[in-house]
């Protein structure tokens, strides 16, 4: 073929060395996502460790109060149990159409926002005067909360190199349970003096402070490319992950998980308030210093992932909370506080490790992939906290363990679908 029909050019410089020389090599783009010890994961990493902290204080603010919110407002412990399950509903419903705002909007805005509207509603919620006005403004808070779990996951997905989206992932979760504990713990005492209108206000008040840390500390995204907001393209998308087995096994997964932790956690209260303990508010609310082995738990699973692999590490969590449920219906109180220990930090390691494999599976629509994760989580926190309620009505708190040791059933017998999955074919399971 001639030059002229190729297009290259048939001058040639005549000082120059006449070799065959080969086409220079197109170069790498280097990875400018961070990595632990690189610029601005540090700022990342506690931003959103408040953010966390905030969403996990906001949304569970009522949980440790549930006696009281009864005897003050005159109502069971079925109907005050509403009070968490209308946060957790709205989060769960809210959080698919806000994850489709994040796409267009960007991850920062939308965690920005949320987070914001979530603190405003916060600030109302002393004053609510009925137990359906409290119901409402907490549904209301629920929904904006809905911004900030999906968001944030798909910001790590995209802003952290993967090898350490695992343990990004984990210091997020690690202030989930931070911001429970810290909220019930502050809840519990300020309730014990001063009622719990005031407790609820005083954690409104510790967001605040969270919600302008988390925007001042935040790094701006380098890796955001504006999606669509098209209703078609959301169904299509949301579409393709509904068809990945590994996706749908994930989200079950999360389900059932938060369906034992919200239940126990909804109940516990009443329990601790009643014979053979007895203990006073306070004390009740120091007992979520437990959660501070699911700091640990969460912010290490990316450790025992390395270590055993993702379903070793979901049988891990599913044997270690089944054991804290058996452990937990002794009538010691020692022996119930181990029990809450363990189904603790199960809880929180198999939440991190199933939420980091939702991320690292979606290569598409990551904020929808990490929205249907959350929605499915809250909706198990929803079923939990109201049967775990109801259960416990009816048949004590043994009947709390009943429902929670049926859901690590459930966890156990996907994960040995999964594996027996990826023994089947290349997918991972």
């Amino acid at each position: 073929m001639s030059p002229a029909s190729t297009g290259a050019s048939t001058t040639v410089d005549a000082d120059a060395p006449v070799t065959a020389t080969e086409p220079p090599a197109a170069a790498e783009t280097p990875d400018t996502r961070m990595t632990p010890g690189g610029p601005g994961y540090r700022r990342m990493s506690l931003a959103l460790f408040l953010a966390g902290v905030a969403t996990f204080a906001l949304l569970y603010s009522t949980q440790a109060l549930l006696p009281l919110i009864s005897d003050d407002l005159g109502v069971a412990a079925g109907e005050a149990s509403w009070t968490v399950a209308a946060a957790t509903g709205g989060l769960a419903l809210f959080v698919l159409p806000m994850s489709a705002l994040s796409e267009r909007f960007g991850r920062r805005t939308l965690m920005t926002a949320s987070l914001s509207v979530a603190v405003a509603v916060g600030l109302l919620v002393p004053f609510a005067p009925s137990i359906g006005a409290l119901v409402a403004l907490r549904a209301v808070q629920g929904a904006a909360l809905a911004g900030l779990p999906a968001s944030a996951q798909a910001y790590l997905a995209e802003e952290v190199r993967p090898r350490a989206l695992v343990t990004a992932i984990g210091l997020f979760v690690a202030g989930n349970s931070v911001g429970g504990m810290s909220g019930r713990l502050i809840t519990g005492w300020v309730a014990q003096m001063w009622g719990w209108r005031v407790s609820v206000g005083v954690i409104g008040v510790v967001a605040v402070g969270c919600a302008v840390a988390f925007r001042l500390l935040l790094p701006a995204p380098r890796h955001f490319t504006a999606g669509s907001l098209r209703p078609r393209v959301l169904l299509g998308t949301v579409r393709d992950h509904l068809r990945d087995p590994l996706l749908r096994r994930l989200y079950a997964i999360g389900a059932l998980f938060m369906t034992v932790f919200g239940g126990v956690y909804t109940v516990i209260g009443y329990r601790l308030t009643g014979a053979p303990f007895g203990l006073p508010q306070g004390i009740i609310g120091s007992i979520f210093l437990v959660y501070l082995v699911g700091t640990v738990s969460a912010s290490t699973a990316g450790r025992l992932v390395r270590r055993v692999g993702r379903r070793g590490a979901l049988y891990l969590a599913g044997g270690t909370t089944a054991a804290g449920l058996l452990l937990s219906l002794a009538g010691s109180l020692p022996l119930v506080l181990l029990g809450l220990v363990l189904i603790t930090a199960g809880f929180f390691a198999g939440h991190a490790v199933a939420s980091s494999a939702v991320s690292r599976t979606a290569t598409h629509g990551r904020a929808q992939a990490s929205a249907l994760y959350q929605s499915a989580y809250y909706i198990g926190s929803s079923v939990g906290s109201t049967v775990g309620a109801v259960a416990f009505h009816s048949d004590g708190w043994s009947g709390t363990v009943g429902v929670g040791l049926l859901a690590i059933l459930g966890v156990v017998a996907i994960t040995v679908l999964g594996s027996r999955a990826a023994r089947r074919g290349p997918a991972p399971a």
